[in-house]
Parts: C-alpha cells; sequence; structure tokens
C-alpha cells in the first residue's frame, strides 16, 4: 500500500470539559510532528462516551473529517501496542490508553502508531496510519 493511500487517524483523549480550541490545537500539533496536513487527516477518534461531546463534533467539524468513537472493548483490544501508557487513564477507565488506542482502533488491523501521543496541558493526541477498521 502506498502511503498516500493510507488512513490517517488522530486518536484523541481529553478531561472533562475541555475546549474544542484546545482538541483543535493537540491535534494540529501532533500532525506537525510527522510533516502531516491537516488535508490528510481522514477522522478524529476517541472513547465512544466522549466522542458525544459537542466539542468533538466541533472539531471534526472544523478539520472537515468524520468523528469515530471507539467502545472500551475495542479499546482493550489493543492496549498491548500502546506506547506511552497512561496511569490517570487507567485508573479512572481501566485501560492503559485513550489517544494512542483510538487511533490504532480506527487504523484498522495493521494499523500502527507514528510515534507516541502529543500533550497539552488538558488533551493528548496519537497519529496511527492503516488501512481503516
Amino acid at each position: 500500500m502506498a502511503r498516500e493511500e493510507a488512513m490517517i487517524v488522530a486518536g484523541v483523549g481529553c478531561r472533562r470539559e475541555t475546549s474544542a480550541d484546545e482538541i483543535e490545537r493537540v491535534v494540529r500539533m501532533a500532525l506537525g510532528m510527522f510533516d502531516l496536513p491537516v488535508e490528510r487527516l481522514d477522522s478524529v477518534a476517541t472513547e465512544s462516551e466522549k466522542a458525544t461531546d459537542p466539542v468533538f463534533a466541533e472539531v471534526a467539524r472544523r478539520l472537515s473529517v468524520k468523528l469515530v468513537g471507539c467502545t472500551v472493548d475495542d479499546l482493550d483490544r489493543v492496549a498491548g501496542r500502546v506506547l506511552t501508557p497512561s496511569k490517570l487513564v487507567l485508573k479512572a477507565k481501566g485501560l492503559p490508553s485513550i489517544a494512542e488506542a483510538s487511533a490504532l482502533v480506527v487504523a484498522g488491523r495493521d494499523g500502527r502508531l507514528l510515534g507516541t501521543r502529543v500533550a497539552t496541558e488538558r488533551a493528548t493526541c496519537a497519529i496511527a496510519v492503516g488501512e481503516g477498521r
């Protein structure tokens, strides 16, 4: 598969009441780390419960991408593949990651993280590539 054809997914985790501006900023920071233009982004992914928060719909609209929610079971299935486990997320959700795991789930079975997640004060983002789920 040629790199141009790969699906690019931004997995996002955040604290409650994080603004759309901050989530958009962390996504753009993560894309920038890998020299990826925002136009290459296919979707923003997060845990299903968070995906219902209107700020995520707003971020997806701003970036012109699809918003995908991932179940806790989906996230748990890729738990062994995350690069930077979070003690905070482990305590709150029983999972080692939201951002990295969400990106991996949506990138598909052969998806891979481009690197570790990036973080702002209230949000994290990881970028994964793959063929999609």
